[in-house]
């Protein structure tokens, strides 16, 4: 998502032809596929089912990057700010190793406070007025995530990183309603593990120099974070 000259695209010649291969791989498995008995795979799954078998190449390749991105860069950027956020919240970090027990809760806080896309688009239905300003049928809403994820109304001491936090899971990093993402209680149990093991090998990652954010106004990640792991004792 980062525009080029931030992380491995050069050019946008590059980008376009780095998302030419992708799509293209994709066309190949899904020519495979269709010429293949049903299996329990994602793609196949799409191919012989009636309601998506007819797809068109937009919606196929929009689906195909809606999986990349939102099964990728949300888990693994929230991943590198749990390390911040223990790191920016050392007492947390202590409660956190005495207690393995909070790593869910945790993992919840950390997908409010690291919040890892900051908005999404909607557009308007029907006309409807909201804080006093009148959204039309048709216009087109921006939701920042990140900022209802620190609404003072709503969540209590909003900046800070409470890791028993009540209700953590009340936040709006996966969307809500209809909108909700699919995905979110298997980035759950992905954050629940990873922290399950790292606890095991390694009690500290210490954040050993400046984090650099991703060039981005949609995903909230990282480019480079620097840590030591110290030797165990």
């Amino acid at each position: 998502t980062n525009p080029p000259g931030h992380g491995p695209v050069k050019s946008w010649e590059h980008k376009f032809q780095a998302m030419g291969e992708c799509f293209g791989a994709f066309e190949e498995l899904w020519n495979q596929k269709v010429n293949a008995e049903p299996s329990a795979d994602l793609i196949s799954m799409l191919v012989h089912n009636p309601a998506t078998r007819e797809m068109d190449r937009d919606t196929y390749r929009g689906n195909v990057i809606l999986l990349i991105v939102g099964g990728n860069d949300t888990t693994r950027n929230t991943i590198s700010g749990s390390v911040v956020a223990l790191n920016q919240f050392p007492a947390q970090y202590d409660k956190l190793r005495a207690n393995p027990a909070l790593i869910p809760s945790m993992v919840s806080e950390t997908i409010r406070w690291q919040t890892p896309l900051a908005h999404m688009s909607r557009v308007a239905k029907t006309d409807f007025e909201l804080g006093g300003k009148t959204i039309m049928a048709g216009d087109r809403v921006v939701m920042w995530y990140l900022s209802g994820n620190r609404d003072e109304d709503e969540i209590d001491n909003p900046n800070a990183y409470i890791i028993d936090r009540d209700q953590s899971r009340h936040h709006m990093s996966f969307g809500f309603g209809v909108h909700r993402c699919v995905g979110n209680r298997v980035a759950e149990l992905q954050l629940t593990i990873i922290w399950e093991e790292i606890l095991k090998r390694f009690p500290e990652i210490r954040v050993s120099g400046e984090p650099v954010r991703n060039f981005s106004n949609f995903v909230h990640g990282f480019e480079t974070l620097p840590v030591i792991i110290p030797a165990r004792n």
